[in-house]
């Protein structure tokens, strides 16, 4: 049995401990037990720390093996290392493992190490593994950086399974505060005959504009949940987790029904969208199962530039609705005639098509579904996801502090973000009549 998994045999029997004690330490109602049994748990969490940093240490060997390996197997005939050195009997050039060190500090397994500590238990990262523009770090003014292998994860994470709306809008990183010119160009097609000319077309003066603002938003994360996650992979998971969450849903929400104050600016809400005549569009219950009514009534008002977009609903309105489209026998025509189909069984891709236009699915906190919506409400919207962007930098940094009421530490993850639409013309809100 190699170093590695002598170690993860000594963990399984640290943490088989540990939760023993933990469930003695619940069930008793003698102080100077649970005094015992604590002070027993802080030795058992010591030992489980040391062991995770020496696991963490045999990965990082693994790891240094394999590249150099790789790079053995890479390198032309006849070349040779700079400056080898070696780490547990495989030699790595020097040269090679600086540059690894120094491309991202943040990525480096002495700071994910570091970032656990200071996650769970506050202690403060080493001014020496990072700074930023030159400055050291400072974990008690500025709180911590979350590494970088959180950060590519969470990326990961979001294109393939999270984000219904999120994952369709478009994306930007440009400074806060900073206004995006929206122009209303146009040319105008003139025969020329021998005595004339065309005129010179102006081109237009820019009087519109997008501004994205500098919105703080926070992940608040209870110690109580972060004390128990032990190993550095299940620690960095988990945290991946429960950003995931928090996160897209205040996406997925402010995309739609922002408020503008203090945070994203939603569809809804958006007076450039809502003030455009033409765009609101209110359906009976009766329109809603006739599929002559969606032509007549809807889809006859979208121009040609803007028919390409897609829906939002909640799933009970298509299926209460949408999916209960009849002829006056009461077969089902919603297939036939609307080309109607939803994934709802799907879990990753929850999503459909009605009249060969995408459906985004979302829950009712959301939009309202259409049978406890009141009149006026909006209950579906059709956008074009392209011209709603989120400004962001992808950057999250994580604090800590003491709530005093409940006696538990707190983790605070914080992030710049905003959104808005960009192009308002080709939304369009559908409402309860």
């Amino acid at each position: 049995m190699n170093r590695k998994k002598r170690l993860e045999a000594r963990m399984a029997r640290l943490l088989a401990k540990k939760n023993s004690l933990d469930a003695r330490c619940k069930a008793s109602t003698d102080v100077n037990e649970v005094r015992e049994l604590t002070e027993q748990l802080d030795d058992v969490n010591a030992d489980i720390a040391d062991v995770q940093a020496e696991i963490a240490e045999c990965e990082e060997e693994e790891r240094a093996k394999a590249q150099a390996a790789e790079q053995r197997a890479s390198a032309p005939a006849g070349a040779q290392l700079v400056n080898p050195v070696s780490v547990s009997g495989t030699v790595v050039s020097s040269t090679q493992t600086a540059d690894a060190r120094s491309a991202d500090p943040y990525g480096t397994m002495e700071y994910r190490k570091a970032f656990m500590e200071y996650a769970q238990r506050g202690t403060p990262i080493p001014a020496d593994l990072v700074k930023r523009d030159g400055i050291p770090a400072n974990t008690d003014n500025l709180g911590a950086t979350i590494p970088t292998t959180i950060l590519n994860e969470f990326i990961n994470e979001i294109r393939v399974r999270y984000g219904n709306l999120y994952n369709k809008v478009r994306k930007l990183n440009i400074k806060g505060n900073l206004r995006v010119p929206i122009a209303q160009l146009q040319a105008h097609f003139k025969w020329v005959t021998e005595s004339t000319v065309a005129p010179r077309e102006s081109a237009g003066n820019i009087e519109n504009y997008v501004e994205f603002g500098a919105n703080m938003a926070e992940i608040r994360v209870a110690q109580t949940l972060l004390s128990s996650i032990v190993t550095l992979d299940i620690f960095e998971r988990e945290v991946v987790r429960v950003m995931l969450i928090a996160y897209l849903q205040a996406m997925d929400t402010g995309i739609v029904r922002g408020t503008g104050s203090g945070q994203m600016l939603g569809i809804i809400n958006d007076p450039r969208v809502t003030g455009q005549t033409g765009h609101t569009i209110a359906m009976s219950a009766a329109d809603m199962s006739n599929w002559t009514a969606w032509r007549k009534k809807f889809f006859a008002k979208l121009p040609l530039g803007y028919r390409s977009g897609e829906f939002i609903f909640p799933l009970s309105t298509v299926e209460s609705y949408l999916e209960t489209m009849a002829d006056a026998n009461n077969n089902p025509v919603f297939r036939q005639a609307t080309g109607l189909e939803v994934n709802d069984g799907d879990a990753v891709n929850p999503n459909g098509v009605f009249f060969g236009r995408g459906i985004s699915l979302v829950e009712p906190d959301i939009l309202p579904d259409f049978d406890t919506a009141s009149s006026g409400d909006v209950i579906g919207i059709f956008w074009q996801p392209e011209e709603y962007a989120i400004n962001t930098n992808m950057e999250f940094f994580m604090t800590r502090y003491l709530d005093q009421e409940r006696n538990e530490w707190v983790n605070k993850m914080l992030t710049v973000v905003d959104g808005k639409t960009l192009n308002p013309c080709g939304f369009y809100l559908i409402t309860k009549a």
